[in-house]
């Protein structure tokens, strides 16, 4: 299997080096030389292995996420705090806190999303640095 594996890669790697030089000019217009086959052909074989990286990485996660009752009962209870967070974040944000100009290029929904999106990442950046922070404190107190 895992020669099988290689010798896919590298004909993978031998298609793409060959479709790299048959890439339009650079001088070519960009409408132009986004519809072309080769550049078609590479971007497919892009998503043909993000397709598969995706799909083995979740098919080995979810296996080991089932294997370990321990685990699966912490996933569930980290996977509850972050729609807790979300929830959290959805409720802060007002959805109206831009000015008119922007507002006239998007509806009040959509500013609402993103300001959910600014509080979540706020609120994990809080919480990644409490956690960092927190043994050391733990640690140097201990002594």
């Amino acid at each position: 299997m895992h020669k099988i594996l290689k010798i896919v890669l590298v004909v993978v790697g031998l298609i793409g080096a060959g479709l790299w030089f048959m890439l339009p000019d650079s001088n070519m217009p960009a409408a132009q030389a986004a519809q072309s086959g080769p550049m078609n052909a590479m971007f497919m074989i892009t998503y043909l292995l993000l397709a598969v990286g995706v799909i083995v990485s979740l098919m080995f996660t979810l296996k080991n996420l089932f294997s370990d009752p321990k685990g699966l009962k912490k996933t569930l209870f980290v996977a509850v705090g972050f729609l807790l967070v979300v929830a959290i974040s959805y409720v802060m944000s007002s959805g109206t806190d831009v000015s008119e100009d922007f507002m006239a290029m998007s509806d009040e929904s959509t500013v609402k999303k993103i300001g959910m999106g600014l509080n979540v990442f706020f609120i994990l950046t809080v919480i990644a640095v409490v956690a960092i922070i927190l043994p050391g404190i733990k640690k140097l107190f201990s002594k």
